[in-house]
């Protein structure tokens, strides 16, 4: 077994807190304890871009746009995955961060289909570093649980590259509240931590809000939640009839397919003309506004769809229309499904 030396006591956590942020001098913000910063120092941005569409669903013209667009914004935070659009995400995000790899925090998940076995690891995060073009990746995150895999096996690889110095940070995407901390009691084990969650979460679904977001908050965890718009239906483009990943991917259409969600966001899209925002900037501020959240990853396939998103940056939203906002959708029941104590 690897044991590295013990890591330092607990970082303090640095963020460039935007508008989309609940005041930084609340004691849930200041109980964050995990620092995540680029090489160069620079603070985490309040907004992650995920590189998940390009090579896909983005050529390289328009996730050049995306990423020019993203920077001039202050964004400075960039995830994608090993799996992703079969590498090419990796290797077009790897091209657009050259010439400014030291502001920035790159990330990126281990192979998903491959699991999390030593050797699988090992494979995806060798091929991961080479299509980015790095010596060091900010953020490697395991893609998901794998329940054939002992987490042992998966934290001793993880610490090995982290005290190598080849990987930064080490994060979990995709595990139940339960899974994090018995990974977080494994990594105290080989002298590691966990130091960032990637769940899903958004207006239409915020189950994150029952464990995830408050045991994140208790332990010191980063999050950086994806799919603040729900696939694209927190945009209200389904209600025009518009086609996309719920059109297009069964996956996504189930997900996202029970009626009230539908409604939801024909509601949000209501209150954005109200307002005077789009759908997506205000679905994006809410899930911002979170107190346990970092930064949300936002993603697309254009410049133009990403622009609405960019716009949560500067929105000045209050505790009356975060609310208004909450109320559109029902809040998951308690842990222990005891609503009277709710």
């Amino acid at each position: 077994m690897h044991r590295g030396p013990p890591e330092a006591g607990p970082f303090s956590f640095r963020s460039c807190h935007g508008s989309v942020r609940r005041d930084s001098s609340s004691s849930t913000v200041n109980r964050m304890n995990t620092r995540i910063a680029s090489p160069d120092g620079t603070p985490i941005s309040p907004l992650c871009f995920g590189a998940m569409q390009f090579g896909g669903g983005a050529d390289a013209a328009a996730s050049q746009q995306m990423y020019e667009a993203c920077r001039a914004a202050g964004v400075n935070f960039f995830d994608t995955a090993h799996v992703y659009t079969g590498g090419a995400s990796e290797t077009l995000l790897g091209r657009l961060i050259r010439t400014e790899r030291d502001r920035l925090v790159i990330a990126t998940k281990v192979s998903m289909p491959g699991g999390s076995s030593r050797e699988s690891i090992l494979r995806s995060f060798d091929e991961s570093r080479k299509r980015l073009d790095l010596d060091r990746i900010d953020i490697l995150y395991l893609h998901r649980w794998d329940p054939a895999v002992r987490l042992e096996e998966s934290f001793d690889t993880l610490a090995g590259l982290k005290v190598a110095g080849k990987i930064g940070h080490i994060g979990l995407s995709n595990f139940a509240a339960w899974q994090v901390m018995k990974a977080a009691g494994v990594a105290r084990a080989f002298a590691t931590r966990i130091a960032i969650l990637q769940p899903m979460y958004n207006l239409v679904k915020r189950q994150a809000e029952v464990e995830i977001l408050p045991m994140a908050l208790a332990e010191g965890f980063a999050v950086a939640p994806y799919s603040p718009l729900g696939g694209g239906i927190l945009t209200g483009k389904y209600r025009n009839g518009a086609k996309g990943r719920l059109t297009e991917d069964r996956k996504y259409a189930v997900r996202y397919g029970q009626d009230w969600m539908h409604r939801t966001a024909a509601d949000l899209a209501d209150l954005a003309a109200e307002t005077g925002h789009a759908p997506a900037t205000l679905a994006v501020a809410w899930a911002a506004r979170h107190p346990a959240v970092t930064a949300p990853i936002v993603s697309a396939r254009s410049l133009d769809q990403l622009r609405p998103s960019l716009a949560a940056l500067d929105l000045q939203m209050d505790d009356a229309l975060y609310d208004r906002i909450s109320a559109l959708s029902p809040a998951p029941p308690p842990a222990t499904d005891r609503l009277e104590e709710a």
